[in-house]
């Protein structure tokens, strides 16, 4: 139904910047949101930021906030994470997400990508 690549992980020194991509494909709601996670060796896949498709209203967490931006391409169809300042507590596998604001059962995944920060 959904289809979700994440792209433009890789290696970067602390204090550098990355952008990533994700790329959406197939049918969408009219009213959806996408965002990021990220998942850490040994750790719970945590928020990092969404935005709302149709207003482009984000949201952050408190950990990214004023390093990451989240954007979104309406043309394209994609959605983009925006980070400077790394740190290397910031290396994670980096997972895009589509979900319904009215409706929860539309919830898609992409396969994620690594992000590694190095001191």
């Amino acid at each position: 139904q959904v289809q979700l690549v994440e792209s433009g992980g890789g290696l970067v020194q602390a204090g550098g910047s990355l952008t990533l991509s994700c790329a959406v494909s197939g049918r969408t709601l009219s009213r959806y949101a996408m965002g990021w996670f990220r998942q850490a060796p040994g750790k719970e896949r945590e928020f990092v930021a969404r935005i709302t498709w149709s207003g482009g209203t984000t949201s952050y967490a408190d950990s990214v906030k004023g390093r990451f931006t989240i954007s979104r391409d309406n043309a394209k169809n994609a959605v983009y994470l925006q980070m400077n300042s790394l740190k290397p507590e910031d290396t994670a596998v980096y997972y895009c997400e589509a979900r319904g604001l009215v409706n929860r059962d539309f919830d898609y995944w992409g396969q994620g990508t690594q992000v590694t920060v190095s001191s």
